[in-house]
């Protein structure tokens, strides 16, 4: 049985409208560049709209506030951290890596390098942080249309790899695009909708202050330190703090939109323009965990704090007008999965089609837009699979995980292959597998084990801290170690990523 009309309404609306922009934007999806990179011609506004589309995840409509229900502002790091990333990204990575030429990461880094070894490592990074990442957005639609429809949690992973699959694979970058920047201001309206009303809902019943509530855990706490405070919990902070201000710059799907600019101007435009979409709609899911502490606090004993964004509006507007905010917010948050799985499966798909299926295929070598097609399907189905058979996971946590691989991973390569002369190909891909390999390590531990008790736990649970830091001085130390073996022109392709483009240089 249904258990809200509106919601399942709310969610088919959102389908068909993005099988519909997609299929608008097909008609100008012809060559491989624009599967790819949309031909570079997407200016920054309708750039940084897409950008913002994929980028609010399921992690940021549910998760941010499931953290605030659960442990109070302590969390507020997370949306901080999300968002100041992109002041990093702005800084040090987004006109130089526009410029760089490059079609994807692992291109970046042969370009850079000269070294198929790298690209290799690359091409394998960027999979499994793809895959990380698309794990929690296949569950998520899943818990969703369980939460609000009421039907099995494969049904919605089901939906959302369908109609990911069939946007991408018919229009790619170009597509996509369209779809993303309409998904963000939708988003942000089903979110600010409900918070507006069950706000004024929160001032006539007296406006209880959350702080005052009785939050799980602790009745009355509104600030529990991450970690419970001590030592363990100030390196929490900082281990968070590291992972969301440079996972950012790293995460292949966020990367590949720079690729989209005509120019590294328009890249730092962009970036500038995702900052203030960013700072608008994180303001509103912390409301929905405040609210949640005064309204939802036994959801957090149940283990369901997840599903409080949904179950807010029926608990505290019963009846029709709950009903139909609940389908406002199903649809946005359905939106989230679609925007950010096709980001994740373009950026995966764009990997895979050249350095896997565009390799050889049978017997024959595919075209561009087949192999990208072939490693759409393939970018889609291991992670869709994965989330049928997986135990379920708070979708912030994998969220996190996913940035701080990311941080440990791209952070150090781009940051070095910008701005360091002397980095050589040995020293980043023994950098690249000491980061992977050491926060790798740490998201299998702790997606795999229950413990929390003493340093291990945390030391894996939050592993940027120290694997950040390990990748970095890996790559200076056996840089230094082989400077002998660094590329004769890396000078030249320093001039490239740092010079206008409206600068005369010869680039032959």
């Amino acid at each position: 049985m249904i258990d809200s009309w509106a919601a399942l309404v709310g969610v088919v609306l959102v389908a068909v409208t993005t099988l519909a922009i997609g299929t608008w934007g097909l008609r100008f999806s012809r060559t491989t560049s624009d599967f790819m990179v949309a031909s570079r011609t997407v200016r920054p506004g309708l750039n940084a709209s897409a950008i913002g589309g994929e980028y609010l995840s399921a992690a940021s409509f549910l998760g941010v506030a499931a953290l605030v229900l659960t442990f109070g502002a302590d969390m507020l790091w997370y949306p901080v951290g999300w968002t100041a990333g992109y002041l990093v990204l702005l800084v040090l990575v987004a006109a130089p890596l526009r410029r760089s030429g490059a079609y994807t990461l692992p291109d970046f880094a042969e370009a850079r390098l000269q070294s198929r070894g790298a690209r290799a490592v690359c091409s394998v990074l960027v999979v499994a942080i793809g895959w990380l990442y698309l794990l929690p957005q296949f569950q998520g639609a899943g818990l969703v249309l369980r939460q609000a429809v009421g039907a099995p949690p494969w049904v919605g992973t089901l939906v959302v790899s369908l109609v990911v699959l069939a946007n991408v694979t018919s229009g790619g970058m170009r597509s996509i695009t369209f779809v993303q920047a309409f998904q963000y201001w939708f988003k942000l309206t089903a979110l600010l909708v409900p918070a507006a009303v069950l706000v004024a809902v929160w001032v006539g019943d007296g406006a209880v202050n959350p702080a005052d509530a009785d939050g799980p855990g602790s009745a009355g706490i509104w600030s529990i330190p991450l970690g419970e405070g001590g030592a363990q919990g100030l390196y929490v902070t900082y281990s968070l703090i590291v992972a969301t201000f440079l996972g950012t710059m790293g995460l292949p799907h966020v990367v590949v939109r720079f690729y989209t600019n005509p120019d590294g101007r328009a890249a730092r435009r962009t970036t500038l323009a995702v900052l203030g979409l960013l700072g608008l709609f994180y303001l509103l899911p912390p409301v929905y965990g405040a609210l949640g502490r005064v309204y939802a606090a036994d959801l957090a004993d149940g283990g369901a704090t997840d599903t409080l964004v949904l179950e807010l509006p029926r608990l505290m507007l019963p009846g029709v007008g709950g009903d139909v905010l609940t389908g406002l917010l199903t649809a946005g948050a359905f939106a989230a999965f679609l925007s950010t799985a096709s980001g994740l499966t373009i950026a995966v798909a764009g990997v895979l089609g050249q350095d896997v299926t565009g390799r050889r295929y049978g017997d024959r070598r595919l075209s561009g837009v087949t192999a990208f097609r072939v490693g759409a399907v393939l970018a889609v189905v291991v992670p869709g699979v994965l989330a049928l058979a997986s135990m379920d996971v708070g979708v912030a946590r994998v969220v996190g995980l996913a940035f701080a691989v990311a941080a440990s991973t791209f952070c150090p390569l781009l940051v070095l292959g910008i701005w360091w002369r002397d980095l050589t190909a040995a020293g980043a891909v023994a950098g690249l597998l000491v980061g992977g390999l050491g926060s790798g390590f740490a998201v299998a531990w702790t997606l795999l084990t229950t413990a929390t008790e003493g340093w291990a736990p945390v030391l894996l649970g939050q592993p940027a801290a120290w694997s950040v830091p390990a990748a970095f001085a890996t790559m200076v130390v056996v840089s230094l170690a082989t400077r002998g073996r660094s590329r004769v022109d890396a000078r030249r392709f320093m001039v490239r990523l740092h010079t206008p483009e409206s600068l005369p240089l010869d680039r032959g």
